[in-house]
């Protein structure tokens, strides 16, 4: 749930080295019975291919221990539970498409979702069309396939989850909260751990608050890949840390935290807040929905992502003035189109009066390297924010264009931080020309590229030209 003051942009440019995360696909029992469910089935019948349940909750029930439930073809106006259950598969009959249809479906107070899964081992859900579960109430958050409790090997695999949501329209407001794919590891004695969301495309969301994906709280040894997030009023995917959701004993340990993750492989784009009613203020829209966010996760290694036309790029950050962003690495992705800035690090506010006295949290011993930054933003590239210290920014290439090619590419806004690295860059203008360009770092703001690594001691070894150059590993055009 992104909180966010808008204050001057001012920004600073990026490092990462990629390591493995150890987190393997899920490995899911196929156990038998194999049963199904039909339009014109029945709960009373034997639930095989020629006499099949009607509903997907009595299905599920019957397998409970282990098997799965076969849905074929039509639209279903239901939600389905599946809660201590172990070793169940969810998907449709081959070549059939089935579609679960909640705009028929009340929404209850508090969180609830379409597909339901607590306390479960070794369960999928595939291939499902999720849709229209959607309220005005502010109460209520909708969601198409919530995970929580304490959780085993879950996997949710090529489903699209879509046109849902919180159309509550209180300006201003916080309240109004909606998820396309939620995981709470709400639970403070037992992790959600194995998570695997792969192959699934998620979009037109009325978020309010909150997010598309997100993996928050007690979340371990998990991965968020190849997916197709777009067209989201609000963060397209989101590891966080320190909100309410474990209990208050446990809130500021790294039990509360996404950890151990890894996001790869996405394309996210079109992640825009402006419209959104949650972050109206002062007679405007905030432009601060984040394509990627971790918020007070750790260990998490966010690469290969083509994250495009967002807000926000990537932020690496913490909401919560105890919380802490670390040992992310960011690297290998293509950033294009950003409308506030590329990629953000640090917490936003520092209690100061632009701040309304807020106070966010820390962002260090980051990396980002070798990621390709294109764009014309008519602002910074990488914003370097507050609270923050050994971060490392190196190896990567920025590539501005248009009528803002010579504004700011990488400027820190704060003085607060220490030990950073930033060199091995590499940034480029159409023309080559480096007089006019500006840079910041300190809360400083220098025309030029020479004066700005004098005056700063940044980029020492950074080179400036008139040709884009993409990183090596990475292809195409993120544009």
């Amino acid at each position: 749930m992104k909180k966010f003051w808008v204050v001057l942009a001012v920004a600073v440019a990026a490092l990462s080295a990629v390591t493995a995360l150890g987190v393997h696909a899920l490995r899911t029992t196929h156990a038998s019975p194999t049963v199904y469910v039909a339009l014109g089935g029945s709960d009373a019948a034997s639930g095989n291919r020629s006499a099949p349940y009607a509903t997907l909750q009595h299905a599920v029930d019957t397998v409970s221990g282990g098997g799965t439930v076969m849905v074929r073809g039509g639209t279903y106006s239901q939600r389905v539970v599946l809660k201590a259950v172990h070793h169940v598969v969810i998907q449709p009959a081959e070549g059939e498409h089935v579609v679960l249809d909640g705009s028929s479906v009340r929404v209850p107070d508090g969180r609830s979702a379409m597909v339901e899964i607590s306390d479960s081992t070794d369960v999928s859900v595939r291939g499902m069309d999720i849709t229209g579960y959607t309220t005005s109430r502010i109460h209520a958050v909708p969601i198409g396939i919530y995970v929580h409790g304490s959780d085993e090997r879950i996997d949710i695999r090529g489903n699209r989850v879509h046109h849902l949501g919180n159309h509550n329209g209180t300006l201003g407001s916080m309240a109004m909260n909606a998820h396309g794919i939620a995981v709470y590891g709400d639970s403070p004695t037992g992790a959600v751990r194995g998570l695997v969301i792969d192959h699934n495309e998620v979009d037109h969301l009325t978020l309010g608050a909150s997010e598309t994906v997100v993996v928050n709280g007690n979340v371990d040894h998990w991965r968020i890949t190849n997916n197709r997030i777009h067209d989201d009023n609000n963060i397209g995917i989101d590891a966080i840390g320190y909100e309410e959701t474990l209990p208050a004993k446990s809130r500021y340990t790294d039990l509360n935290r996404a950890r151990d993750g890894y996001i790869g492989s996405n394309v996210v784009e079109n992640i825009l807040s402006k419209g959104n009613p949650a972050y109206y203020s002062d007679g405007e829209w905030c432009d601060c929905a984040d394509g990627i966010y971790v918020d007070g996760g750790t260990r998490i290694t966010i690469d290969h992502n083509t994250v495009r036309h967002n807000d926000i790029g990537i932020e690496v950050a913490a909401e919560n003035a105890r919380g802490a962003a670390d040992h992310v690495t960011v690297a290998y992705n293509l950033i294009s189109r950003s409308g506030y800035t590329g990629i953000s690090t640090g917490g936003y506010c520092d209690g100061a009066q632009d701040c309304g006295g807020v106070q966010t949290g820390r962002s260090f011993d980051n990396r980002f390297t070798n990621n390709l930054f294109q764009g014309d933003n008519g602002s910074s590239q990488f914003l370097v924010q507050y609270h923050e210290n050994r971060n490392r920014i190196t190896a990567n290439s920025f590539c501005m264009t248009g009528a803002h090619a010579h504004s700011v590419d990488t400027v820190a806004r704060s003085d607060s931080g220490s030990k950073d690295v930033v060199d091995f860059n590499t940034y480029s203008t159409p023309d080559g020309v480096t007089a006019g360009t500006q840079w910041g770092w300190a809360g400083k703001t220098y025309s030029g590229w020479n004066p700005y690594r004098h005056a700063s001691g940044l980029d020492a070894h950074s080179r400036f030209t008139a040709k884009c150059l993409a990183p090596h590993g990475i292809s195409g055009n993120p544009r």
